[in-house]
């Protein structure tokens, strides 16, 4: 999710194959770094963000993958990269007025999570063999770890703040609960 939201990823895209489809989840990561390649090359040869989630379809179809890019990448250029079926991407622009590029990542990142979650069927080992990751993203766009110090929580809030071009939307602070036993804590979302 951090990554999804770190790099804007805010279209969904979806990859299925034509005919019976794929049933074999070693073949999946194999076309999927094939389409994902091709399509860099089509868009100019520079490397960006991405992730990509494969999931089971509900009948008998086999696999089919979600992808999340952050730019816009016209619907042609993702067929004929994939070029194994149907294809759609959408960008996440159905939200609220003043809601931004990471409000739209959040949807995306909360979409995406849902199919990493999806419980495959371990006991199976054709429908999960071992050393398969849930989830896969582009390389080199790890999200950037930044150490703040301050003299107060709010000098910090304040740092981080201008990183992130605003102040959060949710807060959550140790203080404000009776009883807390911890460490003080204070959490943020933007």
């Amino acid at each position: 999710r951090r990554y999804c939201v770190a790099n804007r990823l805010n279209r969904l895209g979806t990859l299925t194959y034509a005919g019976a489809g794929c049933h074999d989840p070693r073949q999946v990561p194999k076309d999927v770094g094939e389409f994902f390649r091709a399509l860099r090359t089509s868009l100019g040869g520079d490397p960006f963000p991405y992730v990509w989630v494969p999931e089971w379809h509900h009948t008998d179809h086999g696999l089919h993958v979600h992808f999340a890019v952050g730019r816009y990448v016209p619907q042609s250029k993702i067929r004929d990269a994939w070029g194994r079926g149907f294809v759609s991407i959408k960008l996440l622009g159905d939200l609220p007025v003043g809601s931004s590029t990471i409000d739209e990542a959040r949807v995306a990142a909360r979409y995406l999570g849902k199919y990493v979650s999806k419980s495959f069927t371990v006991n199976d080992p054709r429908l999960r063999p071992r050393g398969l990751h849930r989830f896969e993203v582009a390389q080199g766009f790890t999200p950037t770890m930044w150490h703040l110090e301050g003299t107060s929580a709010w000098d910090v809030l304040v740092q981080a703040s201008g990183i992130m071009g605003r102040f959060p939307r949710h807060s959550w602070n140790s203080d404000e609960v009776e009883g807390w036993q911890g460490a003080p804590a204070v959490w943020h979302q933007w």
